[in-house]
């Protein structure tokens, strides 16, 4: 392994992932690995994610060499319950125990003060902590049965177009894991909304399918959306590019000219929900198609969109392709 810029650069494994469906036994096998300090991908209604024990600082390593991830970008820790979360929290403001009954399990992840349970590595070296209990069955039963908190990016390498079925992760880390758990393709689609509880008023760090409208009606208090931040972040998946397929990707604006060469225009639902669901799922066909282009009308500029075009500017082509 060789390490520049706190980028790892080089893993390799002589392990080659079995792709099983969940079963008794394949549940078994996955939370063993799990408390072994493996690697073990898994569904969860957002993508899927490549998930480690977030208390081993060892198995943590291994999410960062798999994925050939900065250890400057934190990873979010998936546990069960509201009982598990506080467990890896020093603080639970009531806003954190308000906002979990109303979205989790859900695609909401939840930033606080970390316990000193989990480890810098999981962190970037910051004192606080993204928590979410994930709205999948798998993911739920895989946390149960191994018993400890699972730290979990998604299971692609480092700022690509993330998986949202098996054999999405099967092609990016097939050789990097052991074993994939087939919950089928995830509903969701993209990655969760980011709720910093650490800020005053709190903050929108990375926009999901949990718009900040919802947030604010249930506070009922203004949120802040962090548009520019530092170096190191309370939130993954905030680089300037990310999410992003080989082939380049254009945002078409209304009555804009295709680019040239050969290329492919995605037709997608006009259905927020929908749409979500399927991005990656395209994006990755399409890019397996080897077109010299792909573009993507420009969806509506609305709350409930918000996190579509996050995921969309982040996987544009620069320039060209930027959403203004």
């Amino acid at each position: 392994m060789s390490v520049s810029d706190g980028r790892v650069d080089l893993f390799t494994t002589h392990e080659c992932a079995v792709i099983v469906e969940p079963s008794e036994q394949s549940l078994d096998r996955a939370a063993q690995i799990i408390r072994d300090g493996g690697l073990v991908a898994f569904p969860t209604e957002t993508v899927y994610g490549l998930g480690a024990n977030a208390l081993d600082p060892e198995a943590v390593k291994r999410i960062y060499q798999a994925k050939g991830r900065p250890f400057a970008s934190p990873l979010i820790v998936h546990v069960a319950d509201e009982i598990m979360a506080r467990s890896v929290a020093s603080e639970w403001p009531p806003m954190a125990a308000q906002l979990a009954i109303r979205f989790w399990p859900g695609p909401l992840t939840l930033v606080v003060k970390k316990s000193a349970l989990i480890p810098d590595l999981v962190t970037a070296g910051l004192d606080s902590v993204g928590i979410r209990v994930p709205a999948h069955p798998v993911a739920l039963a895989l946390i149960q049965r191994a018993g400890v908190p699972i730290a979990a990016p998604s299971a692609n390498r480092f700022m690509q177009v993330s998986p949202t079925t098996a054999e999405h992760v099967e092609a990016g880390l097939g050789d990097r894991l052991s074993l994939i758990l087939d919950g089928g393709p995830t509903q969701v689609g993209i990655e969760s909304t980011v709720a910093s509880l650490r800020r005053d008023p709190p903050a929108v760090l990375r926009p999901g399918m949990i718009s900040q409208d919802e947030l604010e009606s249930v506070t009922g208090i203004r949120w802040d959306r962090e548009n520019t931040l530092p170096h190191i972040s309370e939130s993954p998946g905030l680089h300037a590019r990310h999410y992003a397929p080989h082939t380049p990707l254009y945002i078409l604006q209304p009555g804009a000219p295709k680019p040239p060469g050969r290329g492919r225009i995605l037709e997608m639902p006009p259905d927020p929900q929908k749409y979500a669901a399927r991005l990656y799922d395209e994006l990755h066909k399409a890019d397996a198609e080897r077109w010299d282009w792909i573009a993507i009308e420009k969806p509506p500029e609305t709350p409930e969109w918000e996190g579509i075009l996050d995921r969309l500017n982040r996987a544009s082509t620069p320039v060209v392709g930027r959403l203004a």
